[in-house]
């Protein structure tokens, strides 16, 4: 499994009535599968982001999207951006994506995070925890569903969570890769190290380097090749066409995250990208494209601008 060129879709209010917003989506994904990216991803949330819009704005049920996704494509790759741990049982989460791999006939990976939008928890009626408390809970997590996505089964008596020899059949692979997101030092990194095939990175730009660097330092702590573990940094990108589209964007860019964002053509952001993320050490980029990337020929341009980078 490699993520080297993924396009994430964490926007889903389009022009047009509700009924019509999921062919917006299946045509994004196709234009991805077209034009160069290897893997197509969704966030795993229950309302609009803080940065993106309000809480009120259309956001779509990350695995049933992707089931769907799934019969409308071929090739590429399916992932959330990163699965939240603190909404779904352990198992139930392992069994949901190798169902996924199934029908996509081998296109899944299982992204995962320890979770962090409380007004999510709190709306729906989960429960938040402290921070601590939930990268506990996703160890636990990672500990029952990495042997249920190679087929082994997993028996856990945990703070959090049970698991009593609970099996997971049928695949159509021996492994389903696991891919954690986030940022942390101190905890993500280390279980990355320690579970995970993939590791992408969401951070400003200018702490990547560092960050690659100390993802390092977690493997080799634990005696395993860094090189073993594939890295992907998330972009916003704030892509226009022409000049005038690029100030627009640019002024839509929020405060605190202008640190990861990528403004200008394709071209240009395709330039960014080479010097200051791949030259940081990252195997990978995922590109967002929030304002711009359900218009017909968005994706497609931006793949060819950034495929090179990658190929």
């Amino acid at each position: 499994m490699s993520i080297r060129l993924g396009y994430q879709i964490p926007n889903f209010t389009y022009p047009g009535p509700a009924a019509e917003l999921f062919d917006t989506v299946v045509a994004q994904a196709r234009e991805a599968e077209a034009s160069g990216f290897d893997t197509v991803l969704v966030m795993d949330h229950l309302y609009q982001l803080p940065g993106i819009g309000p809480a009120e704005h259309a956001m779509l049920e990350a695995y049933t999207t992707l089931g769907a996704l799934a019969t409308a494509t071929s090739t590429i790759q399916l992932s959330t951006l990163v699965t939240g741990n603190t909404y779904r049982n352990p198992a139930l989460l392992a069994k949901t994506v190798t169902t996924l791999d199934v029908v996509s006939k081998g296109r899944a990976v299982l992204g995962i995070g320890a979770g962090w939008f409380e007004r999510e928890h709190h709306d729906y009626g989960f429960e938040f925890g402290t921070f601590g408390e939930r990268f506990e809970r996703l160890e636990e997590a990672l500990r029952i569903i990495t042997p249920m996505l190679k087929g082994e089964p997993a028996s856990l008596d945990g703070k959090w969570y049970t698991a009593r020899g609970a099996m997971n059949n049928p695949r159509v692979r021996p492994h389903i890769p696991v891919m954690l997101g986030g940022s942390g030092e101190r905890k993500t990194f280390r279980l990355a190290a320690r579970f995970a095939d993939h590791m992408n990175i969401i951070c400003d730009v200018d702490d990547l380097s560092r960050k690659v660097a100390v993802l390092r330092e977690r493997c080799e702590e634990i005696g395993r090749d860094p090189a073993t573990l594939a890295t992907s940094y998330l972009v916003m990108g704030m892509v226009g066409e022409t000049e005038q589209e690029v100030k627009e964007l640019a002024e839509s860019i929020p405060d605190d995250r202008r640190n990861r964002a990528f403004l200008g053509t394709a071209e240009q952001v395709a330039e960014q990208l080479h010097e200051r993320v791949l030259g940081a050490g990252i195997d990978g980029i995922t590109i967002n494209l929030i304002r711009n990337g359900h218009r017909p020929g968005v994706v497609a341009q931006v793949g060819a601008a950034l495929k090179p980078l990658v190929g």
